[in-house]
């Protein structure tokens, strides 16, 4: 059986071999007929099989009842297949074009869902074996089942694959497979250069907006690629080329730069130039281009010293962030932030902290400490209003935040709560945002207190096995 469909010439021939044959097909027939589907149907004029809107080739085999009658049978079958038929059956349904809330696709969805503890390196790695075309690639990383969970051994069988088959795929796969990296923060050299190396071979033909995506998972893990002595100037030249051709992509490439310590000075004349700020402030992302080039000035005068090109505007000069960070406020009650606060109450008192303090350039910090230099913790009515000042929303010079630091001999304590998410996976390095957040708060003259949620599992007593 298996032979006869992957010979078959036409569509029809497929969907009459495997519903007139019932007694003769099983579990591993089905994947074979669904992916020969997509490369009969990808041989037709018209719309791609993905398309799966109803009109052309694609559309009219969606309707045969010869493929409902398929389909059914994979339904009705599906809890006896192996792991590797399901995984199979459900990436050929998605590059064959089937939309998500198919049934077929609901049930392929949950059966693998059901399943995913028990799946091992063979069920991923044979997929990838027989499906080296970025059609399939794209379907499985496009995946919400997959985009979601990370799998230990799915993440070390495409360590071993992706970089034997990176010159084939697309920019478009590459940016899917480089967004999955940052999801689950994988900090997994072999992945991270393989992008890179994909990075520096093909940046030239890129759109700026898929370049972002794919030097976003470098900053997220904190991670410099091995070839970053090639790759960032190379990037260099890119944008200033594109600069203006998107701003929100560039402004996203340059903070992904600075996160990594590389300030490239030829761009920031672009970015801060009058043109430039010009062109952005009638864009409809005039405010969040603002956030960053604010944050990427603040970098500048905390880090880049030696800069001497053009600067923001102090009137478009606004705070990164007005509030805590998204994924802090979705993963709040995972946090250990009620610990600590709780800890804090009963050790000075709440009149002698602040949580969630907001700082410029706009950062969110856990928990804000007042100590004098005789180590008493001040209620925060009493420090001296001159002291307090480069707190409030306005985004003041960060020179006079570190002046006022260093002219007083009292010490402002930053407690950071960094909780699982604030680091890469099964790693104890930052992710890139957080660790520039804390050198900056250091360059301002805050003391920064660590609190690593593995030291705070310990104090409540659920650390983990």
């Amino acid at each position: 059986m298996k032979r006869l469909i992957e010979r078959s010439r036409s569509v029809g021939e497929v969907l009459r071999w495997v519903t007139q044959n019932p007694g003769k097909v099983s579990a591993s027939h089905y994947p074979i007929a669904l992916h020969k589907l997509g490369q009969l149907l990808q041989q037709q004029p018209g719309p791609p099989a993905g398309a799966g809107d109803g009109r052309g080739p694609a559309g009219q085999v969606l309707e045969q009842p010869e493929f409902h009658a398929l389909c059914q049978a994979i339904v009705s079958g599906c809890a006896k297949f192996d792991n590797f038929s399901i995984v199979n059956c459900l990436y050929a349904a998605a590059a064959l074009g089937l939309p998500g809330e198919s049934p077929l696709v609901r049930v392929l969805e949950d059966e693998s869902r059901s399943r995913l503890g028990r799946f091992n390196q063979k069920d991923v790695s044979m997929v990838f074996s027989s499906e080296a075309n970025n059609k399939a690639l794209e379907a499985i990383f496009s995946s919400q089942l997959f985009y979601e969970n990370r799998q230990e051994r799915f993440i070390r069988s495409m360590a071993e694959w992706l970089p034997r088959k990176a010159e084939n795929l697309t920019p478009y796969t590459m940016a899917l497979i480089a967004k999955y990296v940052a999801r689950h923060r994988l900090r997994e050299p072999r992945l991270l250069d393989t992008i890179a190396n994909f990075l520096l071979k093909r940046g030239e033909q890129l759109d700026s907006k898929v370049i972002q995506k794919l030097v976003f998972p470098f900053s997220r893990m904190n991670y410099r690629p091995s070839n970053h002595g090639e790759l960032f100037p190379k990037l260099e030249a890119i944008l200033e080329q594109k600069a203006g051709s998107s701003p929100l992509a560039t402004v996203n490439i340059l903070m992904s730069m600075f996160q990594l310590s590389h300030f490239p000075q030829t761009v920031l004349h672009q970015v801060f130039s009058p043109a430039f700020i010009t062109n952005v402030m009638s864009s409809p992302y005039a405010l969040i281009v603002r956030r960053y080039l604010s944050l990427l000035d603040a970098a500048v005068e905390l880090e880049f010293r030696e800069y001497s090109g053009p600067r923001l505007d102090p009137r478009y000069r606004v705070l990164m962030f007005e509030h805590a960070l998204t994924a802090d406020e979705a993963n709040r009650k995972y946090s250990y932030k009620g610990l600590v606060a709780e800890a804090l109450r009963q050790l000075v008192g709440e009149e002698c902290y602040r949580q969630d303090e907001v700082l410029p350039p706009g950062y969110c910090t856990d928990f804000l400490l007042w100590i004098n230099r005789s180590g008493t913790v001040l209620p925060l009515s009493r420090v001296p209003a001159a002291s307090k000042a480069p707190l409030a929303t306005s985004p003041a010079p960060l020179s006079l935040r570190s002046s006022v630091l260093a002219l007083t001999a009292d010490l402002q304590v930053v407690l950071s709560v960094n909780d699982k998410w604030h680091y890469c996976q099964n790693s104890d390095i930052l992710v890139g945002s957080r660790a520039m957040r804390d050198r900056h708060l250091r360059l301002l003259g805050y003391c920064l207190v660590q609190l690593p949620y593995t030291e705070l599992e310990k104090v409540s007593g659920i650390e983990e096995a």
